[in-house]
């Protein structure tokens, strides 16, 4: 019997290092794609795809991204005392279901696999969706909730996959595969950012994974691999031939909002596909074709 998938771990520790000087004190989960931080984007894919218990694995100095979805007694009053309508109703999706929000610390940034291994006490026993906020999906149907759908047909670990370039690949997880039906997978092997001429395909794994709690005790050992790291894909690797693995090549347009062009174009992205913005933003955007 398929557990049904309830639970999420997003992991915002990180420094932010390639938007410096913005955060410096404003965490990078928290820079805005028009009107939403990433963070928001996040949680409301997750939401679409029936998750209802959400872990921050965050670190010191984050602590606004809880307070972002607590209730802002303060603002909500005066808004309500100024008949402030639409801004009231921008706020409800900031809102979560009291207590189905939760936080831990990585005190020490080892990597992906520390990350998700600190969050074992909320993970227990169950499968979990992983989402990381830099990866930004557009897509009709959210990109967790088509792997959930697949994860629904054949359990076990279901991870986001997408063609890159063959030079590119010691940038990705990479996919060995087996059986390919043109969108889903058969996962045979995982490598780290593989050397273009080692890599075993050009599939790569981006910031979405649906994971059986199997992965906890290899994440345990806390073995480094690249980059003197704790590799989640090491530890999944390990789960090859004991559990299913599938890799699903999602629906949508992914925007790797942790280097500055993609955060770029994801502004222009989603701004098109608003109805209040979209006529504006491609009248001054005529003005700079030729400079």
């Amino acid at each position: 019997m398929i557990k049904p998938l309830k639970k999420a771990v997003l992991p915002v520790a990180g420094m932010g290092t390639r938007f410096l000087p913005a955060t410096k004190s404003v965490p990078k989960e928290m820079l805005p794609v028009v009107d939403r931080p990433l963070i928001q984007y996040a949680i409301d894919e997750a939401r679409e795809a029936g998750i209802e218990e959400f872990c921050l694995v965050s670190s010191r100095g984050k602590d606004s991204l809880i307070d972002y979805f607590d209730i802002a007694f303060e603002l909500e009053t005066t808004l309500k005392a100024r008949h402030k309508t639409s801004a009231l109703k921008a706020l409800e999706p900031t809102r979560v279901t009291p207590g189905s929000m939760t936080s831990v610390r990585q005190q020490e940034p080892l990597g992906l696999g520390h990350a998700i291994w600190c969050a074992r006490s909320f993970i227990g026993n169950d499968p979990f969706a992983i989402l990381l906020p830099d990866d930004v999906v557009q897509s009709k149907t959210s990109c967790l909730k088509q792997l959930v759908d697949v994860y629904n047909r054949t359990g076990g670990n279901v991870v986001a996959v997408s063609e890159v370039p063959r030079e590119k690949t010691d940038q990705y997880g990479i996919l060995d595969v087996g059986h390919d039906d043109g969108r889903l997978v058969e996962v045979k092997g995982l490598v780290e950012k593989p050397k273009p001429e080692d890599a075993p395909s050009n599939l790569s794994i981006i910031g979405r994974y649906i994971l059986t709690a199997d992965v906890l005790p290899h994440l345990a050992k806390l073995e480094k691999g690249a980059g003197g790291e704790v590799q989640l894909t090491d530890a999944m690797a390990k789960m090859i031939g004991h559990v299913p693995f599938h890799g699903y090549r999602y629906e949508g347009r992914r925007f790797d909002c942790g280097n500055k062009i993609g955060f770029l174009e994801a502004q222009i992205a989603f701004s098109l596909a608003r109805e209040d913005l979209a006529d504006d933003v491609r009248a001054f955007l005529k003005s700079y074709q030729g400079k």
